[in-house]
């Protein structure tokens, strides 16, 4: 019965990991109150298959690998949960609820193996990884273009000059919305991208897939993400600082996907 408690953990997990998007970007209550529910309950559903887990497997620590995973999954949303019940900050969510549906998600799956048996499955999970990536790579582009727009237009205001060719340029406010909309959709992406490939790569190469520097690289890129979207968001950044702080975060992208792409352990071919 653990497995079916952890999997609908896991469920929770992603719910908490979407409404954690508009409860700490967009600083809804209403989606921070959703996102703390999700979370508090597959808390306790996770606690519940970790208890049957290890009264099954007839001792007291985590062994196995799953075991592992599925016990750092926990502990992640226990402090999760212990940040929010002492400082009453959903921000942490961003990054707890993904990075414990990750580790939840592959034990989720079933004891002693990894992912999938069906070729169709595993290819449309290579699809779905690098659809995902693509398009926020492209979301990332679309952002720092809007900043720069941005830029370009609140110069010539300052300057009170003619608007000349660029008069078909939207107002700064709708610019800086475009500019915002396309970082939250990219890091979804980002994220369903790096979370499809960590499954796929699993089932081909085991947990020494997590070894890979390149691999490391590539989750440290999501926490850049991350803190672009976290400090646009709270400070207001916008202008010339922030075409900085997104053209550096695209050249992590792009140093990150060459490295991908030079990278024998993240190669894993499609049956």
């Amino acid at each position: 019965m653990y497995l079916l408690w952890l999997r609908v953990a896991a469920v929770f997990y992603g719910l908490g990991s979407i409404s954690a998007v508009p409860a700490v970007l967009g600083r809804r209550p209403r989606w921070q109150q959703l996102c703390v529910c999700f979370a508090i309950t597959g808390w306790l559903f996770h606690f519940v298959s970790f208890v049957e887990m290890l009264s099954g497997a007839r001792h007291l620590a985590a062994l196995g690998l799953h075991e592992v995973q599925s016990t750092l999954s926990l502990l992640i949303a226990t402090a999760f949960m212990l940040v929010w019940i002492r400082y009453k900050a959903v921000s942490f969510g961003m990054f707890a609820m993904p990075l414990a549906l990750l580790l939840a998600l592959v034990p989720a799956l079933g004891p002693d193996r990894h992912a999938f048996s069906s070729p169709f499955i595993r290819s449309g999970w290579i699809f779905v990884h690098v659809t995902t990536l693509l398009a926020a790579y492209a979301s990332l582009i679309f952002s720092m273009i809007a900043s720069i727009l941005y830029l370009v237009q609140e110069r010539r205001m300052k300057n009170k000059e003619t608007p000349g060719f660029l008069e078909w340029l939207p107002p700064l406010d709708t610019m800086d919305q475009i500019a915002q909309t396309s970082l939250v959709v990219g890091f979804c992406c980002m994220t369903v991208g790096l979370l499809a490939g960590s499954l796929i790569a699993q089932e081909h190469i085991g947990a020494a897939y997590f070894l890979d520097p390149k691999v490391l690289l590539s989750f440290v890129m999501w926490i850049l993400y991350v803190v672009l979207l976290f400090v646009r968001r709270s400070t207001g950044l916008r202008g010339r600082r922030a075409v900085y702080l997104s053209s550096a975060v695209f050249i992590v992208m792009l140093s990150v996907w060459a490295a991908n792409l030079l990278s024998s352990v993240h190669r894993f071919s499609v049956p």
